[in-house]
């Protein structure tokens, strides 16, 4: 992380602890400067990269003001779970949502696919050219398990950097982080068996319960602490728990993320009971402030944590890959992968080996955090003006979807069949939980254009409360 960017932090970090409030002019960047210890060129980056993230506004002869509103509405309550396993059922209601993406008439605020906007589609279509131009002959046959060498160790060379001493033979790439779920889970369990989630949970993951034949243990989770450790250790003693699913970086829906101290103490408790666990850092990439953290996979050392992640949130939805570290049982996870799809598409694996091994990404990262930092500010603060008082709204350390609390007995299923007749789409809170104690809550997804368009849908799903 470069020092402006580093500045650009810690000048955010006050911001929102409202040392400096909205609409009050930061000090001069030659103060900031001596202050901070830094030159006065570093200083102006790092003002004109929180203006980017639409933290400050520049105004002519004047400075620089905090521009983002402090937060009115209180974060989410967190829930009491179910505190037996439960079979899933229902999630056949996703599909619907999923397809309304595809639906040009409405605006899309369910599904967490972020608008082609904020991905590097020029880049990505710029390597594409090159690997068909080069290896045409190779793109038109299969890439069999474990997927392309070019791309397993442009993503080893990622893990490492990240603590995680991962050589190429150990990566298998899959057509998403989904697949690669579902394979570990098809590793390490059996229909009847309990996997342990965090409440609420992704819904996509859910659906994966509910084909295999997996009973959901749920475990609460605070919005800004991540999954509780307590409940979970009474969980672990009481139940036969085969697996352990979390999102342990910025969680969906609820943007959490767990701290350094809390993942390996989440190691420590897993170990003791010898759960194995299936770590979802799809979102890990997404920071909105400070560096990218660490997977719970770099503390491992007994080999309990499958790992699993993709490209779908960074670079291209649309590429359908994903990558899976399986330890032990790289061998049958390859079968399986065959099985399931025979090969993850060619042409899409040797491209974004190429984009990563051009090193261009870690700079687009950069850059994608303070558009998806803008855009969740931007939401909250429409939502705060928007939605009726009592709302409760979650604080995403990472990603770019926001968790909604709406007060009374809201029951947003039903409201979310209404708000499709308007042209609006959005995620009930109750597909993220197999009970219905979310039925008050709805999902938005931040990663839009932002628009006329978009403002009025959001206008027309505020009115419908």
């Amino acid at each position: 992380m470069t020092l402006y960017h580093q500045l650009a932090d810690q000048l955010q970090a006050l911001i929102e602890k409202r040392v400096y409030d909205v609409g009050q002019r930061l000090p001069g960047v030659r103060r900031l400067s001596h202050q901070h210890n830094v030159s006065v060129a570093t200083a102006v980056s790092a003002c004109r990269e929180l203006e980017q993230r639409g933290v400050l506004e520049a105004r002519p002869r004047s400075g620089y003001y905090v521009s983002r509103p402090p937060a009115r509405f209180d974060a989410p309550r967190m829930r009491r779970a179910s505190t037996r396993p439960r079979a899933v059922s229902g999630q056949d209601r996703v599909l619907e949502l999923i397809q309304a993406v595809n639906d040009p008439s409405l605006v899309n605020f369910g599904a967490a696919v972020p608008d082609p906007d904020f991905m590097p589609v020029a880049a990505i279509e710029r390597a594409f050219h090159s690997v068909l131009r080069e290896q045409r002959r190779r793109c038109v046959g299969y890439e069999f398990p474990p997927g392309a060498l070019e791309l397993r160790q442009a993503i080893a060379r990622r893990l490492v950097a990240l603590q995680c001493p991962v050589s190429p033979d150990q990566v298998l790439i899959t057509n998403s982080c989904q697949e690669a779920v579902t394979i570990a889970l098809k590793l390490l369990t059996k229909p009847g068996d309990t996997v342990v989630v965090e409440s609420p949970t992704y819904y996509g993951l859910l659906q994966v319960l509910e084909s295999l034949g997996l009973k959901a243990l749920e475990i609460p989770s605070d919005p800004q602490q991540g999954i509780s450790l307590e409940a979970l250790a009474l969980a672990l003693q009481r139940w036969p728990v085969k697996a352990c699913v979390l999102v342990t970086n910025f969680a969906n829906p609820l943007g959490s993320c767990l701290s350094d101290q809390d993942k390996q103490a989440l190691l420590s408790l897993l170990s003791q009971h010898r759960v194995p666990l299936v770590e979802d850092d799809i979102y890990g990439d997404l920071p909105l402030l400070g560096p990218r953290p660490r997977p719970v996979k770099s503390w491992d050392r007994d080999g309990l944590v499958y790992y699993c992640a993709s490209s779908s949130k960074t670079l291209s939805a649309g590429l359908r890959v994903g990558w899976l570290v399986p330890g032990s049982q790289q061998r049958r996870a390859e079968y399986l992968q065959f099985i399931n799809t025979v090969s993850v598409a060619t042409a899409s694996q040797l491209a974004m080996a190429r984009y990563l091994e051009r090193g261009h990404y870690d700079r687009f990262l950069r850059q994608l955090r303070g558009e998806h930092a803008k855009a969740v500010a931007r939401m909250t603060s429409r939502v705060e003006q928007l939605f009726p008082e009592g709302t409760r709204i979650s604080r995403p350390a990472g990603g770019f979807v926001l968790w909604v609390e709406l007060p009374g007995q809201t029951d947003t299923t039903e409201l979310a069949e209404r708000a499709l007749q308007e042209g609006v789409s959005f995620a009930p809170g109750s597909l993220f939980s197999t009970g219905n104690k979310f039925s008050s809550c709805l999902r938005l997804n931040c990663a839009v254009r932002w628009d006329n368009r978009v403002e009025k849908g959001l206008a027309r799903l505020a009115a419908l409360l």
